[in-house]
């Protein structure tokens, strides 16, 4: 269910705005956006699986707190990032 270090370090490198960058929103939106995608993928199998899925609400909650925050201070990177990642909105 959760991601390898190894995939956290290449969505590091991927989104990150300057080298070194951890903790950018980008950063963050991205490696929330693999583990939910991990986790939609565990409901498949087991679809009564009640306490992941409570992890998941408040994973995709964190994703749009800091969606909406991004979008407040700089749109432009807002508008990349969704349509770098594919979500909708």
């Amino acid at each position: 269910m959760s991601i390898t270090a190894e995939r956290k370090q290449e969505l590091m490198k991927e989104y990150a705005t300057a080298k070194g960058d951890t903790g950018s929103p980008e950063v963050q939106v991205a490696i929330l956006s693999e583990r939910i995608r991990n986790l939609t993928e565990h409901f498949k199998d087991h679809k009564k699986d009640n306490h992941s899925r409570r992890g998941l609400l408040k994973l995709v909650s964190q994703r749009r707190r800091l969606l909406d925050y991004l979008n407040v201070k700089d749109g432009e990177r807002y508008t990349a990032l969704i349509g770098k990642l594919g979500l909708r909105r």
